[in-house]
């Protein structure tokens, strides 16, 4: 299963917010829109960073002060990203091993989509299960 079935089945929306924009900003968005991270843009769709809810976390831990500064402040810049043919395997290593739970898909460096570590696992439980079945069926017309 590649990141292009998960994105045909969970859509490609992506909420995204501008590098100016504070952080209260950031936390007002994540809250109403109940997710974890926001992909940092300019020019409409070119990835220049992203912002998660852990970001914000360690910026206020030095006081609530810190949601008046400006995403640019506390965004990973050094973006990680996939394509829609990598294999969910694939990307679920990378998410593990870099310790993040989003993960941009990007095309020549715009924004197509994003998955996240829930999105993987969900689509990696359906094909074992799916699996499992097909040997279960298999197994019976033996």
């Amino acid at each position: 299963m590649t990141v292009a079935a998960i994105l045909a089945d969970k859509g490609r929306d992506v909420l995204t917010i501008a590098a100016a924009n504070s952080l209260g900003d950031a936390v007002a968005i994540l809250a109403k829109r109940r997710v974890g991270a926001l992909v940092v843009v300019e020019d409409g769709d070119r990835i220049i960073g992203i912002v998660s809810e852990r970001d914000i976390v360690r910026a206020i831990a030095g006081g609530a002060a810190a949601l008046d500064q400006p995403v640019s402040s506390v965004m990973t810049k050094n973006v990680m990203t996939c394509s829609d043919g990598e294999t969910i395997d694939s990307v679920m290593s990378r998410m593990t091993k870099g310790r993040f739970r989003h993960l941009p898909v990007a095309e020549n460096g715009r924004l197509t989509g994003i998955i996240s570590i829930g999105d993987v696992v969900k689509a990696r439980i359906e094909q074992v299960e799916r699996e499992a079945e097909e040997m279960r069926a298999y197994i019976a017309t033996a």
